[in-house]
């Protein structure tokens, strides 16, 4: 598991940011599938959340991290952010899309990946999108990660190389994928 100092990382990735034209590519990809309601699992310290709030979208950030939910917490209090491990989640609601934007998988505990998976794939809204974007050059491939997904009842609808949509191609170090909840 992840646990970092969240006001050291939010100043990391404020600083990381500051000369990016456009800091929202996860945002603006989440937008393509129009939904009413999003779970950022893995939020850290809640850049997508509070971006999709920002355009109008009811958004619940959750990550296991308490420290980078108090920087969440600081700057967007309104929100509703959640202290929870994925794998363990029960929210008891469904979201139109649940997207995992910060290389989630990588953080996990080894050998949970799937139950992470699960516990997303919990949270989809019939025919809803699970997103998730992470590196391929740490130990998680994507053949594991389509085998989690289409285990608990989720069929692969996208694959991209980045969140402006390059397309992806067979060895590349990243990925951009959606499964589709089909029930």
């Amino acid at each position: 598991m992840f646990e970092a100092d969240g006001e050291d990382y939010q100043r990391r990735l404020e600083a990381w940011l500051e000369g990016e034209a456009d800091p929202h590519g996860e945002v603006r990809f989440v937008e393509r599938y129009a939904p009413r309601s999003v779970l950022d699992a893995g939020c850290g310290t809640g850049r997508v959340a509070i971006e999709l709030a920002n355009r109008g979208y009811e958004v619940v950030g959750v990550d296991a991290s308490g420290s980078m939910l108090a920087a969440a917490r600081r700057l967007r209090p309104a929100l509703e952010w959640i202290v929870a491990d994925l794998a363990d989640l029960e929210l008891e609601r469904a979201f139109d899309v649940v997207v995992m934007a910060g290389n989630v998988p990588l953080y996990t505990a080894p050998g949970t990946t799937a139950a992470l998976v699960a516990g997303c794939a919990r949270h989809l809204a019939p025919g809803g999108f699970l997103v998730a974007g992470f590196q391929l050059d740490q130990g998680y491939d994507l053949a594991t990660y389509d085998a989690e997904a289409a285990a608990v009842g989720l069929q692969r609808a996208e694959r991209y190389a980045t969140w402006d949509l390059d397309p992806f191609e067979e060895g590349g170090d990243y990925a951009v994928v959606v499964h589709r909840a089909t029930r």
